[in-house]
């Protein structure tokens, strides 16, 4: 054979070896890694890449074939599923495959959940000592081969290197609320799939509470016949479709297992909450010989913290054994939560057989009792081989709890205080502070924010954390064991809202718990965000785009035009417009100075990564006369100077439900240096929301009304300064959704730019008024 058959013959074998294993030749540009949680230790070579094509071969070999091929399976249909590539899985030995996943539980690797990723030109190696280590590497594999910018079906190039990873905390979990409000078991497993893809490993799974007992319990079947529904008060009518019918849902135990299994498959822990004392109004409703009091309360249907508290006596102390007897056939974790939060104990203190016994036991406030209750409760754990987890409210108020618990600290305030007395005291710990990781805080000022109590706790909030307590010896800080976020929700009635909560601060979440804290960089996470946030577009998860979204800040100019500033919470990505009202691309222009614009303007901006994906969806801002005349809620301040909760409204026959800035109990706002030259009218748009706020009432601001139902007062410099406007309010007490009223404006002399102060009068427990806009005319 001569020189030129030769090499034609081999380029022959070399296109047929790369068709049926679907390896290619690298692409000039050498690709980026772009991996969300960062790995212990990423080393990209500095040339070289290989190219992952359709129908690309998959093997694996050593141990737990079974599990492992379950692990390849879903990697394989997770990158048809999101990337469009479709591998194929050998079931016979194949000279070249593009990828191997080789288990060995001698493997040279960092922890059972470790693993080792090589990518060279002989294909690409994940190894493991278990399957656990090996679906943590097929993770990060589909993210390797969903690279910034990628092309759905089309070869993924992935550059030569080497990773070595291991998480850093055992515990990296979610709590997700299904007390408050239910979701479904299709929903709870789309949950566990999206957590185990930001590599977390704990479903804290909150299934008791005062507004809904949501676990069968087949020695007391009264928790879920009565204990799983309350009347459908407030927004939680639009869930079930009428007032009449009550909000009700709870998980069979058949339910709850299959929800166990489907996690164990993918790597999580199922760790269930059954809170006590506190927090068990729905399970006195259902018995009311639990309670203090021998009355049956109804299942709660406001939030905060209700004072119906278990009695703690040998009877109740008995119907907990029983109940953590069923649990633990149930949940096969080691650990079971307890709570022990938000314990109001003024029908303790008000019983004096609860007096009795606390003296009895020679204890010398009701929080020792608590402190004992616990003992009781987890030593019954302990005896059953499993740990107590519970909240750290009782460190707070300085009792005592059962040293094998495990403390979830979720006062961040005072610089970790509470989470360093626990670990001082020998506690294993979570940290799951509600300023930074509670997910069911609001995550920007936007006017488009969903419904969430406040502050806001912003996906940087959230990444900078703070999971080592400052003042914790090196000795010390081994107590942490890791990190939570908390999904709770009184205010999430949907599914859609769950996901808009978590992602994209599950993100943040993640690298916390997985990464070394010497990984720890702001912008480095930053600039992986991209990649990570079209992988949760291709997953269909619904995230917030708060922290990308463009913000408008509108001021006068001298000739009547419009000064307009855009911006965005992190000063990241490229915000584009146009102004003729249609939808910005990656093509529309850039934003670089602040636009001069006239009246009759419809201004749309939208935030792009630099590969050209959609950071934020687009804003829009109209410009016209009443541009500067107009505020909604999310623009006003409180009086109070609190931060404002965002209420949803009811939903309206056409269109998203509206979402109110309110300080809940107290009615009042504030417009500083409003624009009041020449101001002849007003008109604000308000609708009254059902009092559903328990513990607030004790704070209620009540204002004394002139008019039958109350009304509006504008007044101008101070709450007490002159009054512009008064809006009654009685064609608008019965009315469903909003209601528009209109007013003449008294304009005091030298109006020019003043203050204003906004409030409703009346009591707010009779129904809280909210303020969606107020529009001022000439």
């Amino acid at each position: 054979m001569n020189r030129s058959a030769t090499s034609a013959f081999f380029r022959c074998v070399i296109i047929v070896w790369l068709v049926t294993t679907g390896v290619g030749m690298a692409a000039t540009t050498i690709p980026q890694w772009s991996l969300l949680p960062l790995p212990a230790k990423a080393s990209p070579a500095k040339a070289g890449a290989l190219d992952i094509a359709q129908g690309a071969v998959v093997t694996l070999q050593g141990m737990d074939r079974q599990q492992v091929q379950s692990v390849v399976e879903r990697f394989v249909q997770r990158v048809a599923d999101t990337n469009g590539l479709h591998l194929r899985v050998a079931t016979t030995g194949v000279a070249h495959p593009a990828i191997t996943f080789a288990v060995n539980p001698r493997a040279d690797v960092t922890d059972d959940a470790g693993y080792r990723i090589t990518v060279s030109h002989d294909g690409i190696l994940v190894t493991a000592r278990t399957a656990r280590g090996a679906f943590y590497g097929s993770v990060t594999l589909w993210q390797l081969l969903t690279p910034p910018g990628w092309t759905r079906g089309a070869p993924v190039a992935v550059a030569y290197g080497v990773i070595d990873d291991h998480p850093r905390f055992a515990w990296r979990a979610l709590l997700l609320d299904s007390g408050r409000h239910y979701q479904s078991v299709a929903d709870i497993k789309k949950l566990i799939d999206w957590m185990s893809l930001n590599k977390l490993n704990v479903l804290l799974w909150h299934l008791t509470e005062d507004q809904g007992w949501r676990l069968e319990i087949r020695k007391y079947p009264a928790l879920t016949k009565t204990g799983a529904c309350h009347e459908a008060v407030g927004l939680d009518s639009e869930l079930t479709g009428s007032a009449d019918r009550p909000y009700c849902g709870f998980y069979s135990q058949a339910q709850a297992r299959d929800i166990v299994r489907y996690a164990a498959e993918r790597y999580v822990d199922v760790v269930p909450e059954i809170d006590l004392p506190g927090h068990s109004q729905a399970a006195i409703a259902a018995y009311p010989w639990l309670g203090v009091t021998g009355k049956r309360p109804p299942v709660w249907t406001e939030w905060g913290v209700s004072p119906w508290l278990l009695k703690p006596n040998e009877k109740t102390l008995q119907f907990v054994d029983d109940v953590l007897d069923e649990v633990l056939q149930i949940f096969p974790s080691r650990y079971i939560s307890i709570g022990g939060d938000e314990a109001d104990k003024q029908q303790w203190n008000a019983s004096p057989d609860v007096r009795a016994q606390m003296h009895k036991l020679g204890l010398a406030n009701m929080d020792q009792l608590q402190g004992w209750f616990t003992q009781q409760v987890g030593a019954h754990l302990i005896a059953h081989g499993r740990t107590p987890v519970g909240w750290d409210d009782e460190l707070v108020a300085g009792a005592t709890l059962p040293a094998p618990e495990v403390i979830m600290s979720w006062h961040g305030d005072d610089n970790e205080r509470v989470a360093l007395a626990a670990i001082k005291q020998g506690h294993d710990v979570v940290m799951t502070p509600q300023e930074s990781l509670y997910f069911d805080h609001y995550q920007s000022d936007l006017p488009d924010e969903w419904p969430a109590p406040p502050p806001a706790a912003t996906l940087q909030q959230a990444y900078d954390t703070i999971v080592i307590p400052n003042g914790a010896s090196t000795l010390e800080a081994q107590h942490i064991i890791g990190v939570q976020g908390g999904l709770w929700t009184e205010q999430m009635g949907t599914f859609a809202h769950d996901q808009h909560a978590v992602f994209p601060r599950m993100a943040a979440l993640s690298e916390l718990g997985w990464s070394p804290s010497s990984a720890h960089d702001w912008n480095g996470f930053l600039r992986r965000m991209p990649a990570e946030l079209a992988r949760y577009r291709a997953l269909g998860i619904g995230y917030a785009d708060s922290a990308f979204a463009p913000a408008f800040h509108v001021t006068a100019v001298a000739n009547g035009s419009l000064r307009v500033e855009l911006s965005n919470q992190l000063e990241f990505g490229t915000i584009r417009y146009t102004t003729d009202g249609s939808d910005p691309t990656n093509q529309s222009t850039p934003y670089a100075q602040p636009l001069t614009l006239p009246h009759n303007t419809t201004l749309r901006a939208a935030t792009f990564a630099a590969d050209g994906f959609e950071l934020a969806a687009p804003r829009t801002q109209t410009l016209d006369e009443t541009t500067l005349l107009s505020r909604d809620s999310s623009a006003l301040a409180t009086c109070s100077k609190q931060p404002a909760s965002r209420l949803q409204g009811a939903r309206p026959r056409k269109g998203p439900s509206p979402v109110y800035s309110v300080d809940i109990g107290n009615m009042c706002w504030a417009w500083p240096q409003a624009p009041l030259d020449g101001i002849t009218h007003v008109a604000i748009t308000v609708e009254r929301i059902a009092w559903r706020f328990g513990d607030e009432a004790k704070d209620a601001a009540v204002r004394h009304e002139t008019n039958a139902g109350g009304e509006f007062e504008i007044h101008a410099d101070s709450c007490q300064g002159p009054l512009l406007a008064r809006l009654p309010l009685e064609s608008a007490v019965h009315a469903k959704g909003q209601s528009r009223l209109d007013a003449k404006v008294a304009m005091p002399a030298g109006a020019g730019v003043r203050d204003l102060c906004v409030f409703a009068t009346g009591d707010p427990r009779d129904g809280q008024w909210a303020l969606a806009r107020m529009t001022f005319s000439k």
